[in-house]
């Protein structure tokens, strides 16, 4: 498919897209006429890069968990940087819920005295 395909299915620019390859997270062919044409299967790993993108995860973190999303498998380091970030993400959860029961208490309290 073509690039801009590819940005209308994932949900993301086509300037995203071409700094997904500059960063050597999507491969592409190039038609004679040089074209991008993408896989099918481009479209879902553009939105598992948005996910990891969201949830704070730098192109550089992306670029090194390449080699085990594409395997299955993972090296000592890459181990060590998923349990990093996972550690990361899940304190950025607890302190949103922490947030999230805060205001909760502020809408309970102002239900009360309008």
């Amino acid at each position: 498919m073509k690039i801009g395909r590819l940005a209308e299915l994932s949900g993301v620019s086509v300037r995203a897209l071409r700094y997904y390859e500059e960063q050597g997270l999507l491969e592409s062919e190039r038609t004679p006429a040089g074209q991008r044409v993408y896989q099918e299967s481009a479209v879902e790993r553009v939105r598992f890069y948005q996910q990891l993108y969201a949830a704070g995860l730098t192109s550089r973190h992306i670029a090194r968990l390449l080699p085990c999303i594409d395997s299955g498998h993972t090296d000592a380091d890459q181990r060590r940087m998923l349990r990093e970030q996972r550690d990361r993400i899940q304190a950025k959860m607890d302190e949103l819920a922490s947030v999230l029961r805060r205001l909760d208490e502020l809408i309970d309290l102002t239900r009360t005295h309008p």
